[in-house]
């Protein structure tokens, strides 16, 4: 692609993408803004208008990684149909992000626990959580989810999903499809989440 294909705004989002894919392929050290504007076909110097340096780049995919993951998880959670339902529909939302976007969660995971990260990396790090713990407060009110902190019910939740995502994405779930798995673990999590009679 030649830098005059770019209109303002999309060599951002062109060098977000690559770099997404860089990382998925080589990892945060195969990671350059040369080597994204080599990639592209743009000038060394025109990332520079847009990120000042790796770690730049860096912070916007994390930025970007937790506003898909909670647009995704928020949708589930608020979408129709009974609770039950919304709350495999988030549980589904994650394992597909997880694994779609497998070596972008990862860095999130590593950015959010890092001594510097700012107070907006923080706050969209904790959104998904919050939306599992409203999602399951609300089923508590209904009487469909066991007495509890929703938020390390949340938590508890957020283990399974991301256990199996962790299998999956490292391949360690034999023969059995993702899907299948993701059903069973839903439909084993859910059963744990009911409220007693």
């Amino acid at each position: 692609m030649a830098e005059g294909s770019y209109h303002h705004g999309n060599l951002r989002a062109a060098l977000l993408e690559r770099a997404e894919t860089v990382l998925a392929e080589s990892g945060v050290a195969g990671l350059s803004l040369r080597g994204l504007a080599r990639d592209l076909g743009v000038s060394h110097a025109a990332p520079a208008r847009h990120f000042r340096d790796r770690q730049a780049v860096l912070d916007a995919l994390v930025v970007s990684g937790f506003t898909d993951l909670n647009r995704r998880m928020r949708a589930a959670a608020e979408g129709p149909g009974p609770v039950q339902r919304r709350m495999a529909d988030v549980g589904r939302a994650y394992v597909g992000f997880a694994i779609e976007r497998a070596a972008l969660l990862g860095l999130m995971f590593t950015a959010k626990h890092e001594e510097g990260s700012g107070e907006e990396l923080r706050q969209l790090a904790h959104t998904s959580l919050e939306i599992a713990a409203r999602l399951l407060a609300e089923a508590q009110r209904g009487g469909a989810v066991r007495p509890g902190d929703p938020t390390r019910l949340a938590q508890v939740a957020f283990s399974t999903v991301h256990g199996l995502a962790a299998l999956a994405v490292g391949g360690l779930l034999d023969d059995t499809p993702v899907d299948d798995a993701t059903d069973l673990a839903l439909e084993v999590l859910l059963a744990g989440l009911r409220a007693p009679r």
